[in-house]
């Protein structure tokens, strides 16, 4: 008998079937987008019970995600960024408040503006919700190989429309 662990599971329970060549076909692409869903649900699954512990959803993660990466970011960038409505947004940020977790001020140099910033508690709550992440992506980046990430990685910036790699990018000068 041998011994299994995350990687040997995960070769097990792969599905051995290469991308057709003729990958842009409805079947293949659409063989992707389910396997895409699929994966976002695990992965995300991962999250919930500091989730559960904190009181929040998964759009204040997401929101709370986006804050930690940019300090600063203020209401309309997020609006921009997560294609979120403005009503949606507020309520989420209002919650993230209530919480203790992020805090909305005037902006530095215009003071309309609404800028977000975590405070310590949604950064460690944070730092905790990316460790659970993390620990799931790289158990199934070990098992898929260097290239496949690689891939992964091209697709996924593929399906990001180019305006917002833009943003994404000018936000990281800020």
């Amino acid at each position: 008998m041998t011994k299994s662990g995350p990687q040997d599971d995960y070769a097990i329970s792969r599905l051995k079937v290469a991308a057709s060549p003729l990958y842009l076909r409805h079947a293949e692409v659409q063989r992707g987008v389910a396997l895409l869903l699929l994966g976002q649900s695990h992965l995300l699954r991962a999250i919930d019970p500091e989730l559960r512990a904190a009181g929040i959803g998964r759009a204040h993660s997401r929101m709370l995600g986006h804050v930690v990466r940019w300090p600063g970011l203020t209401m309309s960038d997020l609006i921009d960024l997560t294609g979120t409505s403005k009503q949606a947004l507020s309520r989420v940020a209002r919650d993230l408040v209530a919480r203790g977790l992020v805090d909305v001020t005037a902006g530095a140099v215009d003071k309309r503006r609404r800028e977000v910033r975590p405070t310590a508690s949604g950064q460690a709550l944070s730092g905790r919700i990316d460790q659970a992440l993390g620990e799931a992506m790289g158990r199934a980046y070990s098992g898929a190989g260097q290239d496949a990430v690689t891939g992964f990685w091209h697709v996924l910036e593929g399906l990001v429309p180019v305006q917002a790699r833009m943003q994404m990018t000018r936000l990281g000068k800020k």
